[in-house]
């Protein structure tokens, strides 16, 4: 049986991509904006991973960048004051924004945007 380890991005420009995952909380050394793969532990245990399109086609020549995607990746904000907060300072470096933080009906504050290679990020917290 296999298990779900690791959640890996394919990126154009580390650098740029690693600002966006620090400004979200992660802790990701400075260093790391040159490297060609770079993996982090989030505190709750998710492996996320990102390597470089040059590294890809290193090993996988004939890859190219997706068209579309029905993949996100979720973050969880200590509270809904939290979601607005992350989405404006987000939004104000940049990224693009999907759906403004609003509360859902399923119960959460939330909120969407993009990272710099087009994924979608969910940002949320539980209300009340």
């Amino acid at each position: 049986m296999a298990v779900p380890d690791m959640i890996g991005f394919v990126v154009a420009d580390m650098a740029t991509t690693l600002r966006f995952y620090r400004m979200i909380g992660l802790d990701i050394p400075p260093d790391a904006d040159g490297e060609g793969h770079v993996e982090t532990i989030t505190p709750n245990g998710y492996r996320l991973a990102w390597d470089t399109e040059a590294l890809v086609r290193s090993f996988n020549p004939g890859w190219q960048p997706p068209t579309g995607s029905r993949l996100t990746v979720a973050f969880k904000c200590a509270s809904p004051a939290d979601v607005d907060a992350l989405f404006a300072r987000l939004t104000d470096a940049g990224a693009e924004s999907v759906l403004a933080p609003c509360d859902a009906a399923w119960g959460q504050r939330y909120a969407i945007v993009k990272d710099p290679d087009g994924n979608s990020i969910d940002l949320f917290a539980r209300l009340g």
